[in-house]
């Protein structure tokens, strides 16, 4: 992996770690990435299995929209849900496909530049 590629990388992976809305999931591989580069590890082979992980789940828009019109009331707020349910909604019907929150645009960008682009 050439110099740019993996400064990529990494400041991907230090924003998938940042952002409150990542998984638990996500948080593990962005973190075992990490690891794994700080020990020697092969960087090509340590972003594949990054890229693996995060390639496997997409966060639809619908799935967003689910839960801002129920867990999100309880979990955020009132207010915040609302708020959320109105964003998205709107997205929705200007196209969206996907949840547009910091770790899954972190995500989605990551997966774009290795040559894994969600559709």
């Amino acid at each position: 992996m050439n110099k740019e590629l993996f400064d990529y990388t990494a400041q991907k992976v230090d924003e998938l770690l940042a952002a409150a809305s990542s998984s638990q999931k996500t948080r593990d591989a962005a973190q075992a990435w990490k690891d794994a580069i700080a020990s020697g590890a092969d960087a090509d082979a340590a972003t594949t299995e990054l890229l693996d992980i995060i390639d496997e789940h997409h966060t639809t828009i619908d799935e967003v929209l689910a839960f801002a019109a129920g867990p999100a009331k309880t979990v955020l707020g009132e207010e915040a849900a609302a708020a959320m349910l109105a964003h998205e909604t709107k997205r929705k019907e200007e196209g969206a496909k996907y949840c547009d929150c910091a770790a899954c645009i972190a995500a989605q960008k990551l997966l774009a530049k290795h040559g894994r682009p969600v559709l």
